[in-house]
Order: structure tokens, then sequence, then C-alpha cells
């Protein structure tokens, strides 16, 4: 198949290609003309063609319409054909300058096999893609030599977002959509859902009435998990994370890729703690021995077999832990994207937020101007990847001073632009730790009355949603286990027959 480089070519009869001019924009008029006739003769080829392909990869502009038009027609079922189409364009200059049902007509006659479709689709994205990269390099050499105000750091790692763009979806930047291409993801959406078990539209963290309350972690969300020390938001990050991670199933597509079906592939930027320690939390999890006498050593045979057949069964997980101390959210985004095109990604798990440094450049504007950098970056980072992103935030010393010391949005640090840019926030608190601190002295009725208190919370926490752009906010009450640092779904029993409570936002 011969590759013209031309120019759009408007008096594009299939009589009169020799009168084609050359330019430098590599294009390949005869592969697509190929490529819609064979849909025209036949529209069953469109069968054989690869999602990847779009409207927007054709060259010639009105064939670009032509394409979306035939797609339209087949994806609801109906007859994609020259009379059908000609009503449809019979108002565009460029249709009536081309020839009009004459030009459709032609294209439909000299239509090849329609066993070659799928070459000819292939063609046309490749060359799409070469323009693409074509353009990207000149937006990268204009900026690299006349914006001297921008951050060398910057224009890098713009110019490796659109690469990733263009390497994922064949264009640089989406640009709008029609609100019925929308549409139709959002039913997608719901049908997943709808076909799903456990209802959700979104991953599952492995908690039900979370998972009930959130209807799972849904993509391009960004959600702020914060809590004072000791808390235990870490913990229920890492138990969300591992959840996911353990239950990853997948099938393979026709081009190669897999396609996730269950839980998925999680990055954990670990910035606090270590990939070992976070490891050993994650081993007394899948074992139920606890991590700080896995930690001593003070552990007996069979604890250590339980470790061991443990370690076998959860090694293949994909969890990657990434535990880079201070990483820029530069730095981070392009990881992210990395592992994303290696191995894939479902979920994105930050600990914490206020341990990923702002560009240089943000640096010296104070410290509310970086956080709201990050939290913009993180919430970019989670639409252009499609995914969910879990950050970990602290709380202010506030709540220590209240009697009342369940958290609320105005404790959250820095808290403008955590809140204004999260959809949802969950605040993690646990009564038993301010219960404990305030034990009174052994032998009097108070302390039996405060065991008596201790023993209903000593395993309980809760989970108060203050924020959610999608549904409800509220209060989700959990297990905890504090040996192995574990939240679990809490026994639905007498005691606990009301145990969340909720409102919309």
């Amino acid at each position: 198949m011969q590759q013209i480089m031309s120019s759009p070519a408007r008096s594009l009869s299939l009589s009169d290609e020799s009168d084609l001019s050359a330019s430098r924009a590599p294009c390949n008029i005869e592969a697509e003309q190929a490529l819609l006739g064979c849909i025209l003769y036949d529209n069953a080829a469109y069968e054989r063609l690869t999602d990847k392909l779009t409207a927007e990869h054709f060259y010639e502009p009105f064939h670009q319409r032509l394409y979306g038009a035939m797609e339209e027609y087949i994806r609801k079922g109906q007859l994609a054909e020259p009379i059908v189409l000609q009503e449809r364009f019979r108002r565009d200059p460029a249709f009536e300058e081309m020839g009009g049902l004459r030009y459709l007509a032609d294209l439909m006659g000299r239509a090849p096999p329609a066993a070659n479709a799928a070459d000819y689709a292939r063609v046309i994205y490749d060359l799409a893609m070469r323009r693409e990269l074509i353009r990207i390099g000149g937006d990268i050499a204009v900026a690299a030599s006349s914006d001297v105000d921008r951050d060398a750091r910057d224009q890098i790692e713009s110019a490796e977002q659109k690469l990733y763009s263009l390497a994922e979806s064949g264009t640089a930047s989406s640009g709008f959509q029609s609100f019925a291409h929308a549409l139709e993801g959002a039913v997608q959406m719901a049908a997943a859902a709808f076909g799903r078990d456990g209802k959700l539209a979104g991953l599952s963290t492995g908690l039900i009435d979370l998972d009930q309350k959130l209807g799972g972690l849904h993509p391009s969300d960004l959600l702020i998990v914060a809590g004072r020390p000791s808390m235990g938001k870490t913990a229920l990050a890492t138990n969300v994370a591992f959840n996911v991670a353990r239950n990853y199933a997948w099938e393979p597509q026709p081009d190669g890729s897999r396609k996730t079906v269950n839980g998925g592939v999680v990055a954990f930027f670990s910035l606090e703690m270590s990939a070992e320690q976070l490891a050993m939390r994650l081993l007394a999890d899948a074992s139920g021995v606890s991590s700080d006498r896995l930690r001593k050593g003070e552990i007996d045979k069979s604890e250590f077999g339980r470790v061991r057949d443990a370690a076998l069964e959860i090694q293949e997980a994909p969890l990657y832990i990434d535990a880079t101390g201070g990483i820029s959210i530069s730095k981070l985004t392009a990881r992210a994207r990395r592992l994303k095109r290696q191995v894939g990604l479902d979920l994105i798990v930050v600990d914490y937020l206020q341990l990923v440094t702002a560009s240089d450049n943000k640096k010296g504007e104070g410290r509310v101007q970086e956080v709201s950098e990050i939290t913009m970056g993180l919430k970019s980072l989670a639409k252009e990847l499609s995914v969910p992103v879990i950050a970990l935030s602290q709380l202010s010393r506030q709540v220590e001073a209240r009697d009342d010391k369940r958290p609320q949005l105005s404790d959250l640090r820095e808290s403008g632009s955590i809140e204004q840019d999260a959809d949802a926030v969950m605040f993690v608190y646990r009564e038993s730790y301010y219960k404990g601190r305030a034990e009174p002295r052994e032998g009097t009725p108070e302390h039996l009355a405060w065991q008596d208190e201790m023993d209903v919370l000593r395993n309980v926490a809760e989970v108060i949603i203050g924020k959610q752009r999608h549904g409800p906010i509220g209060t989700v009450k959990l297990s905890f286990d504090e040996n192995i640092t574990k939240f679990g779904n809490l026994a639905r029993d007498s005691r606990y027959n009301s145990y969340s409570t909720g409102g919309d936002e």
C-alpha cells in the first residue's frame, strides 16, 4: 500500500488522486477511502476494527464526519449506506464539493474485501499518531526555546503528560466530547454496577458497609482519609489497598491487553514508612499474627508457619510500593503514569499528603499554596489515569481542645484546598483511644464503669464521611483489631443493629 503525503484534499474524487500535492503531514487518503468503502459495503466490517480508532484519527475533515456518522448509525443498529448518509450530509458544503452521492457510491463500489478493514484501520491510526507526535515535538521545541519563565521540569512534565495521553488514547488531549458520548459512558458504569454482585459502580474496599456508603471507589475520584495520630488512617488505607490487590482478576483482550474484572493493581506511595514496615503490616493482616510480635520475633513455631504460608499466598498480589521520602508531586505523577503503562493501574494510595513536596516555584509562596498544588495535582492525576486516588491527611491539634473529639471538615490542615479538590473526605475516629487515656483509679466504681465501656468500644472504629460529591454523608462503624492493625466488617448483632447514619451533603 502506497503512503501518500498530502494536504487536505477537497477535490478528492477516486479518479483524480494524482492531483494530491505533497505536504509534511503524514497521511494516507487511499487507506481512509478504502476503510470507509469497506464499512459502506458491509457494515459488519466495523466490528473488525480496534476500539482505539475514532473519527479524529482521519486526516480529511469530511472523512472524520463521515466515519463518525457511520459509527453512530451502526451502534444504534441502523443501516449506514449512501442514501441514508446523503440525507445526513445534504447541507455539508464539503460533501457536495467532493461529489455528493456519487462519491459515496464510488467508495462503496471500489471497496476492498472486508477482511482487510482492520489493516486499513491500523494504517490510519498509526499515521494519526505520527501527526500528533510531530505536533507535540513542535510544541516542545517552541516552549523550550521561547518560554524562559517556565521551569524546565514543568515543561518536561507537560511533555510527558501529552505523550502519555497520546500513547493511551491516540490523542494528546481529549477536548470536548458530545453529551451522547458521555451518556454512553454513564450507562456503561450503571450496567457494570447492576451486573456486579455487590451492586458497586467502583472498586470494592473489602469493607461492606463502607462500600455501601461510597458505592465503591470510583475512577477519577480523589478521596481524603484524615485523622489524628494513632487513629488508624494508615491502617485503613493499607487494608483497602491490600483488599483491592489480593482480589485482582483480569481477562485478556483481543489486542493483547488485560481488562481488570475484579480488584486491581495498586500503587502505594509510602512517604512515612519503609516498604518493609508496610509489608510487615500486610503480613500481620494476612497471617493474623501481631505485627509487634513479628517485629520482635516473639512468635512460636506454629505462628511462624502461619506467617510463611501467608507470605506465599499474598506475594503475587499486584501491590507496588514506592517508599521515597519527600517525593515531589511531579515525580509521583510520572511514576504513576509509568506503572500504568507497564503493568496497569487501578488504585493509587498516598500516605500522606503533607509529606508530598510541591514544585520549586511554589515553595516560596507558603504552605497553603503548596498543598493546593499537591491536591490539584492528585485530582488531575486521578482524572488523567481514570483511577481513584486515596490521599491520607493529618488533622490540626484543635481537635484535642474540644470535648467532642470527633473530627470535622474545618479540622483539616490547609483545609481550603483539600476540602475543595476532594470528591470525598473521610475521618477515622476511635473513641477507645481517648477513653483509654482517661482511665480512673483502679478499684473505684468509676473504674468498673470505665472498664465496661472500654469492652464495648475497644474493637470498634468509626469512619465519618464528612463530604461526598456522589452520595450521602454520615458515619460507618467498623471493627478494628489493634494487634494486627486491621479494619473489618462489624458483626450485625443486637448491639450494633443501627450503626450507620447518613444524610445528603
